[in-house]
């Protein structure tokens, strides 16, 4: 056999290991070839071609291997029982970029599926190897570690905290500035992944000068670029005070509130959640993004978005509204309850409808003005309703019972309160009677109206236990009309007349 044959066969071999790995890794793009796959071994063929002397055969090896485990957690589970971390890491270190974007893939589809396939990532010194890759030239590289690394640190604070020992943070703020855009985006998200878990987190990421390099970002025409930022931002503020104020203090507003008028729905929702996030904080941190304009924005963004995109406007006006009357008021003025009732009325959601509901309660408890205002717009029959209906989630119940009660003990506008007398139940209706004996002794229009609509033939129709809030409520109110009214409207009373008939003389 000649020397050229010889060399033949490993050539042919060769050549079938690189046809081999690459039809795999086509196969493994399709999930309904996975199972088969699977059934088939594919994995303990796959581990010794990683080692392959063949660096192209290395790479297309971890890039099937990645395919597999980004596909179901069984598979992920099999690459760490497979012993196959422990050598993607090691020749992290010493292999070529094209080696180092798959190796990183694999960790990162290995890691996405659960804290604790990310724990096996982090045990064989995966979180590391990746931190190192940060410090590449190749952009692609850095962009496939930042990935992986943002996948291992949303699961939880302890992950997250294994990402910061390792030295990450520094390296993903100047990747910030790197000119390339897919590795922005994946730094502001494994940013935003990172200090979302707990303040001590958040107050690392701000500690790097985090902050100053994504607010000059908020402008910036890449939508996706921009969805990330906001996110990174609102996950800062949404700890404490000082965060918030660290956030506030880089002048991203009112910039920002340009993006509510962003193409990208899922920009103007986090620019939402990030006022959101800040203004629950504190009545000065509120007032900063009313003054600017937030506010209004969002109240006007309300009306151009449905579903889940309308839940953190939704929650950001009952913040405001729950710092103080001032606040509250701001919201009555700048059209707020209409567009609440808007949600209310078309929102099908139970979570939704619960934090419209709750919302509406922040902005009406606070004086008789604001109940009035709430009230106007024909809100507290809704409010009932969903308290009442059987289909109501259990905290959607709640918060309408809650709501409507906070709303009732303050509101004084009577034609608003007239058509509960009607529907509502006993521990509802106390509250509703309540606030009729508190405004009829001084008002004597409201009096005569309230005999004329048959509100007091109503209120003499309602069953009170004696002794109770309820029935010294009546009290009051029937206190405030002449006797032979309160008669004439009782219950019975005409059968008591048409006895005095019967038993009549006439002269």
């Amino acid at each position: 056999m000649s020397q050229r044959q010889i060399i033949q066969v490993f050539e042919q071999y060769q050549k079938s290991r690189m046809q081999f790995v690459q039809t795999v890794a086509d196969l493994a793009a399709r999930p309904q070839n996975i199972e088969i796959l699977q059934n088939a071994g594919v994995m303990s063929m796959l581990r010794p071609l990683m080692l392959d002397v063949v660096p192209s055969i290395q790479q297309t090896a971890a890039l099937a291997l990645g395919r597999l485990a980004d596909h179901s957690d069984d598979l992920a589970e099999a690459v760490v029982k497979g012993d196959i971390l422990p050598q993607l890491i090691h020749s992290l270190a010493s292999q070529n970029r094209f080696y180092k974007k798959a190796a990183a893939f694999v960790l990162r589809a290995v890691a996405k599926h659960s804290p604790e396939l990310s724990q096996a990532v982090v045990a064989s010194g995966g979180v590391d190897a990746l931190v190192l890759c940060l410090e590449e030239f190749d952009p692609g590289v850095k962009e496939a570690a930042a990935w992986a690394l943002g996948y291992i640190a949303r699961h939880n604070a302890q992950l997250s905290q294994s990402v910061v020992d390792a030295g990450a943070v520094p390296l993903l703020v100047l990747c910030l500035l790197e000119p390339e855009m897919a590795l922005k985006r994946i730094a502001a998200s494994t940013l935003s992944d990172i200090a979302k878990h707990t303040p001590e987190l958040a107050q690392t990421v701000v500690d790097t000068g985090a902050i100053a390099h994504l607010a000059q970002m908020i402008l910036n025409p890449d939508a996706k670029l921009k969805r990330q930022v906001l996110s990174a931002l609102s996950q800062i503020s949404k700890h404490s005070v000082s965060l918030a104020e660290m956030v506030i203090e880089a002048e991203i507003f009112p910039a920002a509130v340009a993006c509510l008028r962003d193409p990208d729905e899922y920009v103007r929702k986090n620019v939402t959640t990030l006022m959101r996030e800040v203004v629950k904080h504190t009545p000065e941190l509120s007032q900063v993004i009313v003054n600017c304009g937030g506010m209004a924005a969002v109240i006007d963004y309300l009306g151009d978005c449905h579903g889940n995109l309308r839940l953190p406007g939704i929650m950001m006006l009952g913040y405001v509204a729950a710092h103080s009357e001032h606040l509250a008021m701001a919201v009555i003025l700048s059209k707020g309850v209409p567009q609440l009732a808007l949600c209310l009325s078309e929102e099908a959601e139970h979570h939704i409808k619960a934090a419209t509901v709750w919302s509406i309660g922040q902005i009406g408890h606070h004086t008789p003005e604001h109940a009035k205002a709430v009230a106007a717009a024909n809100l507290l029959p809704k409010l009932l309703l969903l308290y009442m209906d059987a289909g109501s989630s259990e905290d959607l119940q709640t918060k309408s019972k809650k709501a409507l009660k906070n709303i009732l003990q303050k509101c004084t506008y009577l034609p608003a309160l007239e058509p509960l007398l009607y529907d509502a139940p006993s521990n509802i209706l106390k509250h509703v009677v309540c606030q009729f004996s508190k405004v009829l002794p001084h008002d004597s229009k409201a009096r005569r109206l309230f005999v004329t609509s048959g509100g007091l033939k109503k209120v003499q129709e309602i069953e009170a236990e004696p002794g109770t809030p309820l029935q010294e409520y009546i009290n009051s109110i029937n206190n405030c009309f002449p006797e032979e009214i309160v008669r004439y409207y009782s219950p019975g009373y005409s059968d008591v007349l048409l006895e005095r008939l019967e038993t009549y003389q006439p002269a």
